[in-house]
């Protein structure tokens, strides 16, 4: 029997709540300054019973706790985890971290996904003295922003394209078997998905939920492969677009879920077939207009935005593995299926790691196509921003060897994790940016995951890189190996 008592809003009214609040992150308004208003309104709204609350691993895995209501308003500054159960973060010996909600992410859930009389917030993890923890780049990537806002006037816009495939039965990747592989859920797929067809319903509920939670969609179609799709959402700003791509990977997952099948964000799940990407649209605003747009410019971009380019491409083997964070991710750089492995950048070739887009003062941005959707959003998108504004912000002769850097002979990305991971150690733009301590446990989790599956992957998928898969397996299974 429902619980009628508790907040069970409809779609209409979810999106129309959800959407003023994301106008007010937008405008730039702070978390305090939230947080007065949020925490008043929990106190008088009787139907809220609980509050999700979201942080993200170095990896990128989504973790949720669920606070009771009374409890968290009472709590609100002193919200605590054992920060050694997550993998990547702190030693037993110093186990405990702390929560700080960004009352900017409140967020009305859906109560057919996520129960009845439940609100949605991130968090960034915190040291024990409440200092941001520098193994949080969902904070990392909110102080970024807020500098470059604060120093220079920018605003960095992010739009990503989210791939995935939808397969036959719940949980099928933690149930993988080598020998038998992924069961599509259908053999529709680009422009010949019917309406009642599977992938079809499946999109349709999903951008509904979408749409409900102010993603602001735009379109939403199956891909190229069979049972493989695609929604696209309006571009955000950085913290918000990284927000809205942990959701996104888990709504798909709740809709498939509630529909007997899975959705799956490996990179290449099916051998033979396209790959799923995350194409990463970037621009940069100062004030309101677009910087990467020129009307006089080669393909109306500005020379900002081939600067910003500029810096992308010179790291590109650095920042490869931030981008590309699993063993099966090498499988999609694969040249037969418009890999985007050259480090180039083009309007016209799909195999450029970095496109130019058809686009006007408003949409005008740079497409780098070489990001897998199982990458760490915060962190992904932090690497590219900097790697960016050293093209933006170097002189004239750095970026002449920027450039000579990848000219000539075309360059490829590392084509396999092993050389990902030793340019990645190797790099002292990473550990610069990230800092040596997460630097060095970041390269030990991607070795750790590499060495549990077979060195020449071949043709056929192998059970270690999908079991091992740090979105995919618990730890229990880690400690077994």
């Amino acid at each position: 029997m429902a619980i009628t008592h508790l907040l069970d809003l409809s779609y209409q009214e979810l999106e129309e709540r959800n959407l003023a609040i994301k106008q007010e992150r937008q405008k730039g308004v702070t978390s305090n300054e939230m947080k007065k208003k949020f925490l008043s309104y929990l106190k008088e709204e009787k139907g809220i019973k609980a509050i999700t609350v979201f942080f993200t691993d170095l990896e990128g895995r989504l973790h949720a706790l669920d606070y009771d209501k009374n409890f968290l308003i009472e709590a609100e500054e002193n919200l605590t985890f054992d920060g050694s159960s997550i993998r990547g973060f702190t030693a037993q010996k110093e186990s405990d971290l702390r929560l700080k909600i960004d009352w900017t992410s409140f967020r009305y859930a859906p109560a057919d996904l996520f129960g009845s009389g439940k609100v949605l917030v991130f968090a960034n993890v915190c040291d024990k003295d409440g200092s941001p923890y520098e193994g949080d780049f969902r904070s990392r990537l909110t102080r970024l922003c807020e500098e470059l806002h604060a120093s220079k006037g920018l605003t960095v816009n992010v739009a990503p394209e989210i791939e995935g495939f939808l397969f036959k039965g719940q949980k099928a990747e933690q149930s993988f078997d080598e020998k038998v592989g992924f069961e599509l859920a259908t053999m529709s797929g680009y422009f010949s998905s019917l309406p009642q067809d599977i992938l079809r319903l499946f999109i349709d509920k999903f951008a509904e939920v979408q749409r409900c939670l102010g993603f602001q969609n735009e379109k939403d179609h199956p891909e190229v492969a069979p049972a493989q799709f695609e929604l696209n959402f309006r571009y955000s700003g950085a913290l918000d677009t990284a927000d809205q791509i942990q959701l996104y990977k888990l709504l798909a997952r709740q809709v498939a879920g509630s529909m007997g099948l899975t959705a799956c964000f490996l990179p290449k799940p099916v051998q033979g077939l396209n790959g799923s990407g995350m194409h990463t649209n970037i621009s940069l605003s100062k004030n309101g207009k677009n910087i990467f747009y020129d009307a006089q410019g080669k393909y109306n971009m500005s020379g900002a935005a081939y600067q910003f380019a500029t810096g992308v491409l010179f790291y590109a083997n650095d920042i490869c593995l931030v981008m590309n964070s699993s063993v099966n991710a090498y499988r999609r750089l694969d040249p037969a299926f418009e890999a985007p492995n050259e480090i180039k950048m083009s309007a016209t070739d799909r195999g450029s790691m970095v496109r130019i887009p058809i686009g006007n003062e408003r949409s005008a941005r740079l497409e780098v196509r070489t990001v897998a959707p199982d990458a760490n959003p915060y962190l992904c998108i932090y690497a590219l921003i900097l790697a960016g504004l050293k093209g933006v912000e170097g002189e004239e002769s750095e970026l002449k060897k920027m450039e000579a850097a990848f000219s000539g002979n075309v360059k490829k990305l590392s084509g396999d994790v092993y050389t990902a991971i030793e340019r990645f150690e190797n790099s002292g733009f990473m550990k610069e940016i990230m800092g040596s301590e997460n630097h060095l446990k970041y390269a030990e989790l991607k070795q750790a995951a590499a060495d549990r599956s077979p060195r020449n992957l071949g043709k056929r998928l192998k059970s270690g890189e999908i079991l091992y898969h740090h979105e995919i397996t618990n730890q229990l299974l880690w400690s077994d190996f």
